[in-house]
Parts: C-alpha cells; structure tokens; sequence
C-alpha cells in the first residue's frame, strides 16, 4: 500500500473522529436512532458550569450530582466539581474554596451536598468515562427572606458561545445579573446586548467584558444602562474563548428564580410545565432577525389544546422584545405552552414568567423556550414530595420511559411507561424506587417529539417557594458516522 493510499486511510478515520465528538445526541422527532449513516456511543468526556448560588447571606444551597446508567460506557473515569477562581474584573483577589461540596457517585446514583451563605463561589465540573454520558448537576437554593427570597433552581450547564435570555429586566425592584464562567486556560471576552420594547437599548459597556481563566463574573444588568426596561431580551455572545450563562432575576416583593438560555431561534417553540395553580403568567418573545413574527398561541392542556382567550395571536416586531400578559392561563389545570407561526415561519426566542401566589405570598420561577427531550433526559434532585414532571407532545402521541434512580438514601430504580396524546401536556405521577433524592431519566420510545419540564415545590412560612427547570436533551450520546476503506477511489 502507498503513501498516497495511507494518507487517505488515516485522514478518514481522523474525519470520523472528529465528526463524532462535534454531533452531540441531535434531537429526533421519534427518539429513535439515526438511520444507517451513523452509530451512537456515549460521550466520554463531559464539562458542566454551576453559577454562584446566592449574595444572601441566609441563603442555604443543596447539590445534586447524577449520571445516568449507559450501556457501552467506559468502566473507568471520575467526575470533580472544583470552585471557581472568584475574580473581579481587574484581575485582582479571589482564590478557590478547598472543600469540594459533593463527590460524584458512580452512574445510578445521586451524590448530594450543600453549602449556606453568600461566598459560595461558582463551580466548574468535568466527568470522564463512564461518569460522562448524561451527568447532570442540580443547584437548587433557598432564601428565607429579602430579594429573591423563595426557592431557586438551575440546572448546571456546558460552555457555549451563544446565548439568549428573553425575559430579563431593569425595572425598579428588580435584581437581574447574568453569571458567566469561563472554564478554559484561557480569557474570554463577552458581549452583553439589551433588547427592551423599542428595540436596542444603549448599554455602557462597548468593548466586551473579559472573564478571566477559570472564573465566574456577575454582571447586574442595572449598570449597564440607564434605561428602566420591564421587559428585556439578553444576547450574550462571546467574542473570543467560551463561558457558561445564566440569567439571575430577583424581585424584592415577587421573589425570584435562574432565568436559563432559551433554545435557539425557530418558527415554533414549545414552553413546558406551567403549574396548574399559576397566578399569572406573562410571555416574553423576542425576534432577532430582520422580519416581524406573526405567532398562533395555543395551550396544551390535560384533555387537548386550546386556544386563550383574547391572546389567540402575538406580533412580535423585529429587534423588539414583545411581552404579553396572559394571566391565569391554566386555569387550574397543568398546561404547555406552544407557539407556531400564522403563515411564514420567523426565528424566534421566547420564556415565559410565571407566578404562583398572591400578594405578599407571590413567588416567581420561568420557563425558556426548550428543545426536545431527544435520546434520553435527566433531572436530578428529586424527592416523593414536591417534585412534578410534565411532558409534553405538541404535533403526534408519544410513548415515553421515565425511569427513577435509586435514591441517596438506598432502594432501587423504578421505570413506568406513559403515552402522551398528540396536543396535550401531562403532569405524571413518576415512579418512585429509591428513598432519599433521586433522579429521573426520560426517554421517549415512539411517536413525535416530546418536550419536558420538572417542578420543585417547597414553602416556607407561607411562601409557595417553586422553581422549574426545563430537560432537553442531556447530551449523553454522540452519534458517530460508520465509516469503511474504500481503495476504489484511487482509481478514479
């Protein structure tokens, strides 16, 4: 064999290699497997980025680390979760935290820890092995009193270089920041932009905000402009290196919630979970392109879709971020919320906020515009009380394995298999195995596409404490093109 010939050979199998590891787990409308031009193996290597929980000094904050079982994993490998260095913007100060707050247990089950007060610093993971494939990180935290007061909850997520928050805020009584973290050896220059009802909003930072190495920085969106907006959309984009962002939004008399990346601009977005007793519920679209959006609102509900009264369309104008109250929607039953275009399909990003209580009792959590639940997601921190899954299939029924863990306490794992009718959002009761927290793992088994959302509930004196947290795809398989030697392309 020639040179010619080995170069072509190894060039090849270095293309596959490459092209495995860059098409993370894309999300199907059955949830089935590609067809025959590729394979599916589980990830083996995995970075997850968990923001500063809190500035409250009587803020209590419990981790939940869990890794799903995958067949075909690797037997070795770890997963660490290390503090990030708490830098200001000139560099100076900082340090780590020593202690780590949780150990990761191997796949199958929930490893839990927790920290108080508001020094907890931003942390930064990575998981190899058979540890990867589906790691998910749950940072949910309580705060008796104050602004943002109530239960908070993110999921911990991977770095990227994009990001859009629709339903951030400026307004008198509001306390929004957007956390980045940079996990690389090197900096990361960002930029935040502000879309308000008029369109642009002037902001005082021109130049990129620089995240140095292995880092977390706060930026309360306040100082960035003058200009009180009720309703903002956030574009964070990195100009150089990558980070983690997430959206902070704090009310002094609402409470408050994490405001996670909405999914990429569509045509059509599907926002699940809204809990049957919502108060008020306001929706937040934003389009980035050039074209106004013309949307149809439906309501998936328990017995089918309808359509709300006196918001049965939204125009959403171009650059502008458009918010719409559309009150108690659900009217005492669960619902999802999708939107399609009337006519010509326009790229849009969407959240919605949403309120439970009243009064001085009112707390506050958001749902962003998500994407399916693809292969398989997974929901740490779960408990027999408190904890509500909704699935959602928004165009065709939908057969879905919802498998909970065993739990931190012991026990074993417990599977159930539901079908979801074409047009409605269900609220299921999950099984339960394990004792202790435990975690859920969703895979859809035929049928359309399935969206997902998990509440957890909690009140303390009164407050109904709540937060919401999406599941899209939890990224634990990389399809891997099938590749064979070919010599007879030497001969053409």
């Amino acid at each position: 064999m020639n040179r010619t010939t080995l170069s072509l050979i190894a060039c090849t199998v270095a293309l596959a290699a490459v092209t495995g590891f860059a098409a993370f787990d894309p999300p199907a409308a059955s949830g089935t497997s590609a067809a025959g031009s590729a394979t599916e193996r589980p990830v083996e290597r995995t970075g997850l980025l968990c923001p500063a929980p809190s500035f409250s000094d009587i803020a209590d904050t419990a981790y939940t680390s869990f890794t799903p079982v995958t067949r075909g994993a690797d037997s070795g490998g770890k997963a660490t979760l290390e503090a990030a260095a708490e830098q200001s913007a000139d560099g100076k100060g900082g340090g780590k935290k020593d202690q780590a707050v949780l150990t990761p247990k191997p796949p199958g089950t929930p490893a839990l820890g927790d920290t108080s007060g508001s020094d907890t610093p931003a942390l930064i993971g990575t998981a190899d092995g058979k540890y990867a494939p589906g790691w998910t990180v749950q940072e949910t935290t309580r705060i008796a009193a104050g602004t943002g007061r109530g239960l908070q909850g993110v999921t911990c997520t991977p770095a990227d270089t994009d990001f859009w928050f629709p339903g951030a805020s400026t307004a008198k009584g509001r306390t929004d920041y957007v956390h980045l973290t940079n996990p690389d050896d090197g900096a990361a220059v960002v930029d935040i932009k502000l879309y308000g009802k008029s369109g642009a909003v002037k902001t005082t930072v021109t130049d990129g905000i620089t995240v140095p190495p292995h880092s977390s920085e706060p930026v309360l969106l306040s100082t960035l402009t003058d200009d009180a907006q009720t309703d903002l959309t956030v574009h964070v984009g990195v100009r150089s290196g990558r980070v983690g962002a997430t959206v902070q939004a704090q009310d002094d008399a609402g409470g408050g919630d994490w405001l996670p990346a909405a999914a990429d601009p569509a045509g059509s977005l599907v926002l699940p979970g809204i809990p049957k007793d919502a108060t008020d519920v306001r929706l937040v679209a934003f389009t980035p392109g050039d074209d106004d959006a013309d949307l149809k609102v439906r309501l998936a509900s328990p017995n089918g879709s309808i359509t709300p009264a006196g918001n049965e369309t939204v125009h959403v104008k171009a650059g502008m971020t458009n918010a719409v109250d559309l009150g108690p929607v659900t009217r005492g039953e669960p619902g999802s919320l999708i939107l399609t275009p009337t006519d010509k399909a326009v790229p849009v990003v969407a959240a919605l906020r949403v309120v439970r209580g009243k009064g001085s009792s009112q707390e506050t959590a958001y749902i962003p515009a998500t994407a399916p639940v693809g292969r398989r997601a997974t929901a740490a921190d779960n408990s027999a009380k408190g904890s509500t899954l909704s699935l959602t299939a928004p165009t065709a029924d939908a057969t879905v394995k919802v498998t909970a863990s065993a739990g931190s306490d012991g026990g074993s794992p417990a599977t159930k298999t539901y079908t979801i009718k074409s047009g409605t959002s269900q609220d299921i009761g999950a099984p339960t195995g394990g004792k202790g927290t435990y975690a859920l793992t969703v895979e859809p088994v035929s049928g359309g596409p399935v969206y997902a959302a998990r509440t957890l509930t909690g009140s303390s004196d009164g407050v109904p404490g709540f937060t919401i947290q999406t599941l899209p795809s939890d990224r634990g398989l990389v399809a891997v093109p099938r590749a064979e030697q070919d010599l007879s392309v030497l001969q053409r």
